[in-house]
């Protein structure tokens, strides 16, 4: 576009809502590949309509994009082979230099696995109330006209997700204790101590391995610790890393592609999950810092 060409007055108004309709649509569906998606989608379905006639561009756009996280998360419940509880929740890893800063904290609150795991055990109309009422404060009118429910029943509905997230403790931010207890855990791993595998692992822990075929879930720590092989390979060639605010381990190949991203999560000083990511298609996608 050359200087003397006007601008597009609802391109520039859809751009200055760009992101926040990414993030509704992330916290809607956990997954950034989905959110771009809906975005577009509600872009093509704005160039369709008369402007001029749209009285709260924000709103409308709110709306859109809400009901069509709406149709995709209800098309999600009835087939069940497409289902993103089938797939981990997004990665998001940053170098762990030290304490959490601000930034980093609040993203772990919002984008967190812990969260989107959550999330994904509410009904859609629930997740949909939720997400857009406690983390995106539009009022409750609104949300009831995109369900087609009272402001009084989209209340009780918000209140009901409410409970059930915070029913969910969400695990602290990686603070010395977490990092020490997965440091005990890699130590253990490297060195073959099973027994010192059982001392930091939670009875009921959980893996959750993300490969090629699928994911692959290991219940109990018994059996988790039999297959540590995976964290000791980490421990002797990666490096520390927060994952969504967890503290986390990325290693790489001796090509310096990457070989694995694990993060854990720890609660009363054990290990209580490992969600971990080995499909080379999916690392490729991750921004990564640096082989060391």
């Amino acid at each position: 576009m050359s200087d003397s060409t006007p601008a597009d007055p609802v391109a520039e108004a859809f751009e200055a809502q760009r992101e926040r309709l990414r993030a509704v649509a992330h916290r809607m569906l956990g997954s950034h590949a989905d959110a771009e998606d809906v975005v577009q989608e509600a872009w093509l379905r704005l160039s369709r309509q008369d402007v001029a006639a749209l009285h709260n561009l924000d709103g409308w756009l709110t709306t859109v994009v809400s009901r069509i996280c709406l149709d995709a998360l209800r098309a999600r419940r009835t087939r069940p082979e497409a289902s993103y509880g089938d797939r981990l929740p997004e990665f998001v890893v940053t170098v762990d230099d030290g304490p959490l800063p601000e930034d980093d904290a609040l993203l772990a609150d919002s984008v967190g696995v812990a969260l989107l795991v959550v999330l994904e055990s509410l009904r859609p109309s629930e997740r949909l109330a939720f997400v857009l009422h406690d983390l995106f404060a539009v009022p409750f009118a609104e949300i009831g006209q995109i369900l087609g429910k009272s402001t009084d029943a989209t209340k009780m509905l918000t209140s009901r997700a409410r409970r059930k997230v915070r029913a969910t403790e969400r695990p602290p931010d990686a603070g010395p204790e977490q990092r020490a207890v997965v440091q005990a855990f890699l130590a253990a791993s490297r060195d073959g101590d099973f027994e010192g595998l059982l001392r930091v692992l939670d009875p009921d822990v959980r893996l959750a391995v993300d490969t090629p075929a699928g994911v692959v879930v290991t219940l109990g720590a018994t059996g988790v610790a039999a297959g540590a092989k995976l964290s000791a390979d980490a421990a002797v060639r990666g490096r520390a890393v927060l994952v969504n605010g967890l503290p986390g381990v990325l290693s790489w190949r001796a090509d310096g592609t990457p070989l694995a991203v694990l993060a854990f999560t720890v609660t009363h000083g054990r290990i209580t999950e490992i969600t971990a990511v080995v499909d080379p298609a999916r690392l490729a996608r991750m921004d990564l810092p640096a082989p060391v």
